[in-house]
């Protein structure tokens, strides 16, 4: 059925203002009920509406596409000049301007604009529009609640998605940051799998501003200090290449792989020079390399991680991070596989001084390694589950170290700007932020980046913006309340303390341990010499073992008093449930014989 109405006008009233009048209801058409189509439906019977006075309100979600922008310039040239000026040549441009300041027009012209001119100057001169009133109070943000807010998420823009496993910030301002894609999953990669690694701009999360095209994936990548147009990268190869983004996104130079690591370069640091071209890296090889970009075909210098300071590198132990403070040039720190701590002297005399001391570290793999920027004789290590802060003065054991947490920790790094503050990152995806002022045995803030594995974290200079990567290779950038960035009052006199006192106490936990050695060892050498070798040779199996019978112990009599005191309580829940079914007849018998 087709309906159709047609509205009709004279041609003369087309234009006018329509006037509108109340009139009785017609009925055009009228559609009955078809029957059949009853039997498409249920009638619902009860009917149950719900009215309410207040608008309904929904909120709908949509993932769009990513609009990708581009920043292109225009070069303009001056213009306005007459034909036969070239505004190039200085006498041309001369001779005109002086023809032009000799006209009359434009000298009453001028002389009008003096005065508007002048008006407004003093205008200005007389109120100051960007006067700061409070300039000179100091805002106290010691009750302010930490917190932290995400301002960019910048993703991997290949597929498959790789991990984020180095972030480096522009040395010259919180402008870029150049970020290391990598699978570290050995034999994890297609073979489709892109080898870029990138540099963003941290206002445009939608296009990375600059390529770098290395010849193996990068594991690692740090901008120079000294010139933010150079950068240097370790492979997952085991080769180091250089880019100046001012000649492509080709590398300038890579060592050739013969004279390179044999594992994945983890790290790569620049070096204290006068050239600023000197830089060194280390792999789970068990090398450290020292490099001249200006000559990549070999290093210049070799250190062999071997910890019996024999220089053997069938004894080297492979290494996963690296550390060097500027202020020490000849000092440099390595974290290992096996979870130790290695304190190196680039310039010993001979290759048994240049492994200066080993921590014992943690139980894994050491992640991460770096000197307080305030008290550089302190460090923090990240591995296994926790994060310790330590003492070049004492190298049995740290100082201070965080609690067993249930997820493997993956990266950490002091803040740039506050002694007491550092950064952790896990497994869970949390980012945790440590204050060892306000609490030591949970993080003044934890924050829940993902819902997967953060592999890197990065504090930019000023210490308000954190960078942090995740296995699926998306970079979450944060942004830091003043009171997590802002030194505090005598904070840096109170952290002095917190750490001297640390190092006081370990220090006599250290002598009292040696003391009860001497002690034990002493009894021991009244019994028989064979005794004394089988006790020194397997002392430490002894004290497992015996740590062992203790702990199972403990747990045999703690089941034992906890199934005394279960059976306790059933015996008193009995006696009562007795004592309530005697009772009744009792009374009934003492009743009886009162009678």
């Amino acid at each position: 059925m087709e309906i159709v109405y047609v509205y009709t006008k004279k041609r003369a009233e087309f234009g006018r203002q329509c006037n509108f009048s109340d009139r009785e209801a017609e009925l055009h058409i009228d559609i009955l009920p078809d029957p059949k189509e009853s039997e498409n439906y249920i009638e619902r019977n009860p009917v149950d509406i719900s009215v309410q006075c207040a608008a309904e309100m929904s909120e709908h979600e949509i993932n769009t596409e990513r609009f990708e922008t581009e920043v292109r310039g225009i070069n303009h040239t001056e213009g306005g000049w007459p034909k036969d000026v070239n505004p190039q040549e200085v006498e041309q441009v001369l001779r005109y301007r002086k023809k032009v300041e000799k006209d009359e027009m434009y000298i009453n012209t001028i002389q009008q604009l003096s005065t508007v001119m002048e008006h407004c100057i003093k205008q200005n001169n007389a109120i100051d529009i960007y006067e700061e009133y409070f300039d000179d109070i100091d805002v106290d943000d010691m009750d302010e609640t930490p917190t932290a807010k995400t301002i960019n998420v910048f993703r991997d823009p290949c597929d498959p998605k790789r991990t984020s496993t180095h972030i480096s910030w522009f040395p010259d301002g919180p402008r870029k940051l150049a970020i290391a894609y990598c699978n570290l999953e050995f034999q994890g990669s297609s073979p489709d799998t892109s080898m870029d690694s990138y540099i963003w701009d941290v206002e445009n999360p939608n296009k990375p501003e600059f390529t770098l095209k290395p010849v193996s994936p990068l594991v690692c990548v740090e901008y120079n200090p000294k010139d933010a147009h150079v950068l240097v990268g370790g492979c997952y190869n085991g080769q180091i290449a250089y880019w100046d983004t001012r000649k492509g996104s080709q590398p300038v130079e890579t060592s050739p792989i013969e004279h390179s690591h044999r594992d994945p370069a983890y790290k790569t640091i620049w070096l204290q020079s006068k050239t600023g071209t000197e830089c060194f890296s280390t792999s789970s090889d068990g090398q450290v390399l020292w490099w001249d970009t200006r000559k990549m075909g070999e290093p210049f210098e070799k250190l062999y991680l071997d910890p019996t300071k024999k220089q053997d590198f069938s004894k080297a132990q492979g290494a996963m991070c690296l550390e060097y403070e500027p202020t020490l040039p000849t000092k440099f720190m390595v974290g290992t596989e096996i979870g130790t701590v290695m304190s190196c002297n680039r310039k010993a005399k001979t290759p048994a001084e240049k492994i200066v001391a080993i921590y014992p570290g943690h139980h894994g793999p050491v992640y991460s390694l770096q000197r307080n920027p305030f008290f550089p004789k302190n460090f923090l290590t990240v591995g296994d589950w926790t994060a310790r802060i330590w003492s070049e003065d004492i190298r049995e054991s740290s100082i201070m170290w965080t609690k067993y947490h249930m997820s493997y920790l993956t990266d950490g790094c002091w803040s740039p700007t506050r002694p007491a503050v550092f950064f952790t990152t896990k497994m869970d995806g949390t980012l945790d932020i440590w204050d060892t002022i306000f609490k030591q045995n949970d993080p003044t803030l934890s924050i829940q980046v993902c819902d997967e594995a953060l592999h890197s974290v990065r504090v930019q200079e000023q210490g308000r913006l954190v960078a942090t990567g995740s296995h699926s290779g998306t970079t979450t950038l944060l942004e830091l309340s003043n009171g997590l960035v802002q030194l505090q009052r005598n904070e840096k006199v109170l952290v002095n303390a917190i750490f001297e006192r640390e190092t006081r106490r370990e220090k006599i936990l250290d002598a009292r341990h040696r003391e009860m050695k001497l002690k034990e060892r002493q009894k021991s050498s009244q019994g028989e010499h064979k005794q004394e070798e089988e006790e020194g040779g397997y002392e430490e199996e002894d004290l497992v073992s015996k740590a062992e019978r203790e702990f199972f112990e403990t747990i045999e009599y703690e089941q034992k008093q906890k199934e005394k005191k279960e059976a306790a309580l059933k015996q008193q829940q009995a006696e009562k449930a007795d004592e309530g079914k005697a009772s009744p007849i009792e009374e009934e018998k003492e009743e009886g014989s009162a009678e």
